[in-house]
């Protein structure tokens, strides 16, 4: 059977799990076990129990039946299906057999429903101890097949002592990288730009590995107040962890605007040269302008700080990007450079498309092939040492 990716060569970026409830309790360690909470408690992202069921039993169908693996295997694609009935939605093995069908050489797996349930641990100790559970059973479910990398989460808000200790845990568990909130909600506490986080950025830098943003992992960052709902209108919800309504999706990339904006003008990346940054499904269309305003910042405020180089520069030097497909990505290129974006599938998630590769290249009609080598392995590549 011909590879989705056919002739490419593809690393993608953003992937994901679509775990089963027991997911974290088999994987905790005795002394974790008792903080971990239920996947059933979290309300942000709804476990619907007949899909997790229904998953569950189609794996035993298809482990069972070579013929109902064969119609699996043909559809992979159909992004109209539960996440859980998708192929290597949450078996380890399959996983493995799906990246295969896929054809691409790596892929980035991150967590869905359990970094909810990580995220609604009520107290520190518990959110500490359900952090490195998550982590080890990401590195677990990574750990057979090299070209897996298992993104953890790292829960800054609890400090930069906690983070740490966190942050070298799960490397020593063989998780490959963490997603980090862009926000810290408190107003009490130090931004994670602070000089006290520089540990963490160090950790990161010293492994090689790029820090992960993703949409869902913000630190309960909200761009668009509550009240714009109240309008008169019938709410439009996109359904999963897809921001709400057309303000949420057009503000969607706003966490990461801010916080990798404060990570350059705090000079992060200055202290810290060799560290790296991947966000995820916060889109790309508005990266041009931004790397203009930042521009426009700096120049503003020049006769009262010195800026050693433009903004824009550090940006395209540290940062990566994966645009939504359907985005005007060739145009995105033409404004930034071929540098900075890199592909994503998303997958098994639906907004990933039921074909990201044709909706990418349908945008990107004048990129040659260098260009395309970027976009789909090189880039990311780069981002992870290998180039």
């Amino acid at each position: 059977m011909k590879s989705y990716a056919q002739h490419r060569r593809i690393i993608d970026a953003d992937s994901h799990l679509m775990e089963l409830d027991d997911f974290l309790h088999n994987a905790a360690r005795p002394e974790h076990l008792d903080f971990v909470p239920s996947m059933h408690d979290q309300k942000s992202l709804p476990v619907h129990k007949e899909g997790l069921e229904k998953g569950r039993a189609l794996l035993a169908r298809r482990q069972q039946e070579p013929e109902t693996m064969a119609k699996f295997e043909a559809s992979m694609m159909d992004n109209t299906k539960s996440g859980w009935s998708r192929i290597g939605a949450f078996d380890p093995q399959e996983r493995s057999h799906t990246l295969d069908l896929l054809g691409f050489e790596q892929q980035m797996v991150l967590p869905t429903y359990t970094l909810h349930q990580t995220l609604h641990a009520a107290t520190n100790e518990a959110l500490a101890a359900t952090a490195m559970t998550l982590n080890k059973a990401m590195a677990d479910f990574c750990d057979h097949d090299s070209r897996l990398k298992s993104i953890g989460y790292l829960p800054m808000n609890l400090g930069p002592e906690v983070a740490k200790q966190i942050l070298e845990q799960g490397f020593a568990d063989g998780c490959y990288t963490f997603l980090v909130p862009t926000n810290e909600p408190s107003a009490e506490q130090r931004s994670y730009t602070h000089p006290d986080f520089d540990p963490i950025w160090a950790g990161f830098a010293e492994q090689g590995v790029p820090v992960a943003l993703h949409t869902a992992a913000n630190g309960d960052y909200n761009a668009v107040s509550p009240s714009f709902r109240n309008n008169g209108r019938t709410p439009i919800a996109l359904g999963g962890d897809a921001p709400f309504g057309e303000l949420g999706l057009l503000n969607i990339g706003a966490s990461a605007q801010l916080f990798l904006s404060a990570m350059i003008f705090d000079e992060v990346f200055a202290r810290h040269p060799n560290l790296r940054v991947l966000s995820m499904e916060h889109g790309a269309s508005w990266v041009p302008g931004w790397l203009q305003q930042m521009d426009f910042t700096a120049n503003t405020f020049k006769h009262f700080r010195k800026f050693v180089e433009k903004p824009s520069e550090t940006a395209k030097r540290h940062l990566k990007f994966s645009p939504f497909s359907g985005e005007p990505v060739g145009w995105i290129i033409d404004s930034i450079g071929p540098d900075m974006l890199v592909f994503a599938s998303d997958y098994p998630h639906p907004e990933g498309t039921a074909d990201p590769i044709k909706r990418f290249e349908r945008s990107m009609p004048n990129c040659d092939q260098e260009v395309m080598d970027k976009f789909y392995y090189g880039n990311m590549l780069e981002l992870m040492g290998g180039a």
